[in-house]
This record gives structure tokens, sequence and C-alpha cells, in this order.
């Protein structure tokens, strides 16, 4: 390891790889270390079988800015996969997201103006400002859509039940008068060809790489090597916890090799129910159109979230967005320390959200 950089960053995730590159292109020196034993944060994928699995939950690249596009498409080159998802409640089988196809299927009708009646009187029920998420989806698609396919899935997805959750995590819910199984409403989408670690790697090419590296375990010999740190891990754990852990939800993920071609003929299928102990079941090979003659599926579990464990969603509610500021003004009273990405910023971000964050960081540090 050389003696001194300037600029170690923490993470080696989409924002600690495009900030490195970044700074690097400009003849900075730096040292990525991550406590994984691989590199690319949650989108890396292991290949088994000539298949990538999205180690960490399907992760599909879509985004309505030509620039971050672009930028993007310097590492690799995507395929024109597009996600529509299925939503499997009790065995019924319905498009995501909500549109014809799916109103279809549930009220035996043709016409926009049938589903738009039905959705209306159901909506009606709800006659004043929505006090929970139940009531807030139920106030924007109706009771029948809500019942099969939020309810059940959102209970599993925060370990709560609706009446009890805030409204604002469904501030808005596509619906859609057309027949249209498109789930993003993004002008471009897809997968890189050949996996998310082409990105990575050539982000991080020449760069050097320490794994299994624990910045906080090690916190004395890395807080002295560098002129500035980008710290991408959570915030919370760089103070040690002082104002107590931000909270999260989990997820587990159990992965089958199935002796066949194709298990459920879509990439991405839903289960709405609540009986169901997982929340969905991914088929990575459709992510790039396999043609294998096995499969691979993943089955994810959410799970309640405890220091030590991988943090997915960050829960913004009231109290957890006051104690994220209070780690916010800790961290402005540092000097050489810049947080950042999902973790660092408390924040769920798509990934065209980290990417565009990382080149402002690397907008207003460098240039």
């Amino acid at each position: 390891m050389n003696n001194y950089f300037d600029y170690l960053i923490v993470g080696s995730g989409l924002f600690g790889s495009i900030f490195a590159y970044e700074a690097t292109k400009r003849g900075k020196k730096c040292l990525v270390i991550d406590k994984r034993s691989h590199t690319g944060g949650n989108i890396y994928c292991e290949n088994k079988d000539t298949i990538n699995i999205h180690k960490y939950g399907a992760h599909i690249f879509h985004t309505n800015d030509t620039n971050i596009w672009n930028y993007i498409n310097q590492f690799s080159k995507f395929n024109n996969f597009i996600n529509s998802p299925i939503a499997n409640y009790h065995g019924e089988i319905y498009n995501l997201p909500f549109n014809m196809n799916t109103f279809s299927k549930i009220w035996n009708i043709r016409t926009p103006q049938e589903a738009f009646d039905i959705i209306n009187k159901q909506k009606s029920i709800i006659s004043t400002i929505p006090k929970n998420l139940e009531e807030q989806a139920i106030s924007l698609v109706g009771t029948d859509i809500y019942e099969k396919l939020i309810k059940g899935y959102t209970e599993k997805q925060w370990g709560r039940d609706c009446k009890s959750l805030p409204p604002f995590i469904i501030k808005r819910l596509p619906v859609r008068y057309t027949y249209n199984n498109n789930y993003f409403n993004a002008t471009y989408q897809g997968i890189p060809i050949g996996g998310y670690n082409k990105i990575i790697n050539k982000l991080l090419n020449n760069i050097e790489v320490k794994l299994n590296t624990d910045f906080n375990l090690y916190r004395n010999i890395f807080s002295t090597i560098s002129k500035k740190i980008i710290y991408t891990g959570s915030i919370d754990s760089y103070f040690n916890y002082k104002f107590g852990a931000l909270d999260y939800r989990g997820l587990k993920f159990k992965t089958y090799k199935l002796d066949q071609n194709n298990y459920q003929g879509v990439a991405v299928m839903n289960f709405t129910d609540k009986d169901t102990p997982y929340t969905r079941i991914i088929e990575h090979k459709h992510f790039e159109f396999g043609n294998q003659p096995i499969t691979y599926i993943t089955k994810e579990y959410p799970s309640n979230w405890k220091i030590g464990d991988e943090a997915y969603y960050p829960i913004n509610d009231d109290r957890n967005q006051k104690l994220y500021k209070k780690y916010f003004n800790l961290a402005k009273l540092e000097n050489n320390i810049i947080f950042g990405g999902r973790l660092g910023e408390y924040k769920y971000y798509d990934m065209d959200q980290v990417i565009n964050s990382a080149l402002k960081l690397v907008t207003k540090e460098l240039n």
C-alpha cells in the first residue's frame, strides 16, 4: 500500500467507484477500500453457469437523464430489457404496474372508462386527508387493487400493518389507463451487456483497491493516510452510533439452481399475499435473455434489521429523519470527510440518482 493518497474512498459501489475514477482521471491518487470480499456494492453480480446472478436483489437501470445515460454507456453497452413484472396473488396472475391489463383481469372489463369509474367509486370511501398508508393507497387506486396487490406485499416489506405505516411511503402509485406493462416510465432502461461487474471493473481499473477491509476497525490507520475521505458507509456507523442507530429494513436472499430452462417466464414476480413469506422471486437469466438449459432463481425475504446486517431500505419516517439531521450536522463539523451514496446520505437512491450525486460531488470537489 502506498503511504499517502489524495482520497481514501470507503466503499466500492457506484458512488465510490465513480468518484475514484473521476479523481484518478484528474491526476489524483486514490485508495478504495471495501469491507466486502468483492467490489461493486449492491450491484455486484455472481456468474454461475454463464448466468449473472444479481446477488443483492434485482438491479434494472433506468433514467430519463440523457447525460447520465451517456455517461454510464462509456463503460458498458446496455441491452433492451424492459421491466414488466408480474404480481402473483394466491396463484392469480396480474400485470404490473397497474394498467388496463391488470384492470381487465380483476374486473373483466375492456375500456379505460370502465376502469376509471370503478376506481373512482372505490376511492371515494376516503374523504379526508389520508392518515396512514392504507388510506393513502385506497385514495389512489381503490380497495380491490389495494387488497390484492398492495396490502400483503407492503406489510411483508416493512414488517408492519399498513394502518401503522405513514402515508408518504406511497406518495403516488402509477395508474395507467393503457395496456402498457413497462414498469418504468423512463426514456432509457436496460441491463449492462455482460453484467454490472464490467462497469465497476472499468471504473476501478488501475486504482488501488483493498477488499475485506472495514474502515471502522482500522480507523486510526486510515484516517492518517489521505488528505480527504469519501465515506459511503452508513453515517451513523462512522460516528459510532453516538445518537443511536438509524433504522433500515433488511433483506435475506435464498438462491437455487434449477434443472429447467425457464421457471417463471419473467425476471421479476412479486408475491402480493401476506401468507407467502418472500416478497418476490427473481429469475436472473431473463435479464439478459438467456437460453441456458438450467436456471437460477432467488427468493427475497424482508427482515428486521440490526447493527451488523446489510442495510437496504432506509426508513425515512419523522423519527429517523430527525436522527439523520443530527448526524448530518455532526458531519458538517468534520474537515476532511465527505459522506455520499445511499448509506452516507440516508436516502433510497435509484442507480441513476447515485451516479448524479457522485458527479455533482466531482464537479464541486475536483473541477
